[in-house]
Parts: structure tokens; sequence; C-alpha cells
């Protein structure tokens, strides 16, 4: 009877293949998706339910892949990658943008949107800042989220790295901001606009490209996966440009508070160049 229940075992084992994600997750009907609780990419609503862009797409793309439950997992936007390596999910999507330093650690889909960077400054923009050069010559007080893109255009552009504040996320930064804490919290476009939107006290200013090594950058974000699932990444980027296609992708981030001026072709081949 042991002899017939291990081989039982082994031919059950033998229909997922080793290393292969994707057949793991239509096997077990559950994938684990790393995000970082933050509005409007994954985050927790006033229901005490997961939502966000990345999670509402993620659940239409992995049904149609055949795992029909997806099940997001909240932290750190600093550990969504870490996490990420050691299996705590399978697949991060979180609107992480796709650059060069990522690309050596984990490899992305497709980008479902494009982004620029915008502020949240006190209401009236008293100090005038429309970019990081501003924010240097102002000397302002400087502040972004931990892990955002955004510290690194601000040291590029000239702000000394040890001046910025880091924060937790967005709604801290516009907490600091509407305290005095700093005067300049720096996010995607899109968060900053979100998340100030009912503020009385601060506003988010008009949305630029940052510049990086002299050239204008425009950040895209996409799923992220570990460097051995290029079945699933593969996968998931079939679905994505058909979805790009039929309208569909838009019609899905729109509730969010995406344009179709956020809508992009660009490719992760090309951001993590």
């Amino acid at each position: 009877m042991l002899g017939a229940a291990g081989a039982l075992g082994a031919a059950g084992c033998s229909r997922v293949p080793t290393g292969d994600t994707l057949a793991r997750l239509r096997s077990q009907g559950t994938a684990r998706l790393g995000i970082a609780g933050e509005v409007p990419y994954g985050y927790v609503d006033e229901d005490g339910e997961f939502t966000g862009e990345a999670v509402e797409l993620a659940k239409v793309i992995f049904q149609r892949l055949g795992v029909p439950k997806v099940q997001p997992v909240a932290t750190d936007f600093s550990s969504l990658i870490p996490g990420l390596k050691t299996q705590q999910f399978d697949v991060v999507s979180a609107g992480m943008y796709i650059n060069k330093e990522r690309c050596q650690q984990v490899i992305f889909s497709d980008p479902e949107y494009q982004m620029l960077d915008s502020f949240i400054v006190r209401r009236g923009n008293p100090l005038g800042l429309r970019d990081y050069a501003d924010v240097i010559g102002q000397k302002a007080r400087f502040g972004t989220g931990t892990g955002y893109a955004q510290h690194g255009y601000a040291v590029a552009a000239g702000y000394p790295e040890r001046d910025v504040v880091v924060l937790q996320d967005q709604v801290a930064g516009l907490n600091a901001v509407e305290s005095g804490r700093i005067d300049v919290f720096g996010g995607t476009a899109l968060t900053t606009r979100q998340v100030a939107r009912r503020s009385r006290r601060a506003e988010a200013t008009e949305p630029f490209a940052p510049v990086v090594d002299g050239k204008e950058r425009v950040d895209g974000g996409g799923f992220t996966f570990r460097p051995a699932d290029t079945t699933l990444r593969d996968a998931f980027n079939g679905e994505i440009h058909r979805m790009k296609d039929n309208g569909e992708l838009f019609r899905i981030l729109r509730p969010f508070g995406f344009t179709k001026a956020e809508m992009t072709d660009l490719t992760a081949e090309e951001l993590c160049a």
C-alpha cells in the first residue's frame, strides 16, 4: 500500500513541471500577489477589500490563464522584490516602475501604463515648484516614499541625498506637506493627484518628465516576476497586449484615475535599457 501511495504521489507531482510557476498556480488555483498598499495601484478600500488597478487587472489575467483566485499580500514597497525572490508571493502587482536597476534583479511584463512625476505642495504652490530644478533652486525640503523612483531623480538632478526625507507612502507625504514638515513630496502624477484631491491645504502640481543624464524620462509600470518565470511573464504579456488592442485595459484602469495619456506602447526591453 505504501508503495502504491508513493507511486501515485510521484505520478501526481509529474503533472506539475518542476520550476514551472504557471503550471503550479493552475494546479493550486491561487496566486499570491505582492502589493504595497498604495492608491491607486493596490490597496484596501473602505469596505476592507483589496482593490486597485494592478489588483483588478491581475484578477482578470490570472482568471484567463487558468488561475481562478488571487490572494493579495500587502507589504512595504521596499520589501516587494525581496519578498518575490524568497517566494512570499508569486508575482508583484504594485505599479512598479521598470528600470535598469530592477531589471538586473527581476523580469517584467510590458508596462500597462506610462507615467510622469508630480509634486504635492502647499495649496497655491507658494515656492513655485514645478520640477526638481525648482526644488534645488528654492532649497525646498524634499520628501518622497520608500523605494520611490523620485528619490533617485531628485538626487540625479543635484538634490543632496542626505537631505531627502524618506516617508512610508504618499499619504504620509501629504501629511508631511500639510503639517509643514516638508515643502514638497515627489511621486507619480497619478498618485499625487489622487491623494491630494480632497486636501484643503495641499495640491498636486502639473505632471512633468524628470531629466536623467540630460534626457527626459517617461516611466512605465508592469507586473514583476522572478527571473526563472519567463513562461508566466510571457503569458501575462500575451494577455496585456490583447487587452491593449481591444481597449479593455483602459476600461479596467480608468476607474482608478488613469487617462488616455497614460496608456502606452512602451516595452519592458526599452525601459530596461
